[in-house]
C-alpha cells in the first residue's frame, strides 16, 4: 500500500507519465528500490505494472479494468489451487494405502502359520504399522501441508483483491490517501491496520506526532 501510495501520488502531482519509467523497469526505479522485499515477488510487480500500463494508456474505463483484474484473480486462485487439492487426494488416499498394507501384513503372518506365537504376534505388529503409516502420513503430514497452501493462496488473493481496490479507487479520481484506504478495508481484519497507522506509515510520520497534530 506504501509503494501504491507513493507510485500514485506522483502520477497525481507530475502526471501519468511521470511513472512510465518507473513501471518498465522496477528494478532501475527509486519508488519501487524502497521495496526490495517487493522487488523479489513477481506477482506484485507484474500485477502493479500491468494495471499500471493500462491505466497509464487511458482507453480503459473502470468497470472494464475491474471485469479484468477479476478475471485475472480468479485464474490465479483456480491455478493456485492445484497443489492443494492434488494434497488432499494424496491425504484420502494414505489410509487405504495403510489398509492395503496391513491387509497383505496380516495375510502374510497367517500364511506361516507353523511359527511360533512370539513370531506370530511380531508379525502381525509389523501389519499394523502400514495402517499407522496410513493414518499418520495423511492427517498428521499431508493434509496439514495442504491447508497451509490453502491459508497462502487465500493471502494471496486478499493481496491482489487490496491492490485492486487501490488501482480502482484511483482511476475513479480518488487522493492517493483515499485510494490505499479503499485498500486497507479489502484486508481481513487480522491483518489490517488502522486508518491511523496506514497514514503514518505511508507518509513516514510517527503515530504519536500525527495524534498530537
Amino acid at each position: 500500500m506504501a509503494l501504491l501510495y507513493h507510485l500514485l501520488g506522483k502520477a497525481r502531482r507530475e502526471g501519468m507519465l511521470a511513472v512510465e519509467r518507473d513501471i518498465d523497469e522496477p528494478p532501475q526505479s527509486p519508488l519501487f528500490s524502497d521495496y526490495p522485499e517487493l522487488l523479489d515477488d513477481p506477482m506484485i510487480i507484474t500485477f502493479i505494472t500491468d494495471y499500471m500500463r493500462l491505466i497509464l494508456s487511458g482507453q480503459m474505463q473502470p468497470h472494464e479494468l475491474d471485469e479484468l483484474m477479476l478475471h485475472e484473480i480468479e485464474a490465479f486462485e483456480h491455478e493456485a489451487h492445484i497443489p492443494a487439492d492434488a494434497l488432499y487426494k494424496v491425504s484420502d488416499a494414505l489410509p487405504a494405502f495403510g489398509i492395503v498394507a496391513a491387509v497383505m501384513g496380516v495375510v502374510k503372518a497367517l500364511s506361516a502359520v507353523n511359527v511360533g506365537p512370539d513370531l506370530m504376534g511380531e508379525m502381525i505388529a509389523h501389519a499394523l504399522v502400514g495402517t499407522f503409516l496410513g493414518i499418520y502420513l495423511a492427517y498428521g503430514v499431508i493434509a496439514p501441508l495442504a491447508s497451509r497452501v490453502d491459508r497462502q493462496v487465500a493471502e494471496a488473493v486478499k493481496m491482489l483483491q487490496c491492490m485492486r481496490m487501490t488501482l480502482l479507487a484511483s482511476l475513479q479520481g480518488m487522493a492517493p490517501m483515499l485510494a490505499v484506504e479503499f485498500g486497507r478495508k479489502a484486508l481481513h481484519h487480522s491483518e489490517r491496520p488502522s486508518a491511523l497507522e496506514l497514514e503514518s506509515y505511508v507518509r513516514g510520520t510517527p503515530v504519536g506526532a500525527m495524534a498530537l497534530g
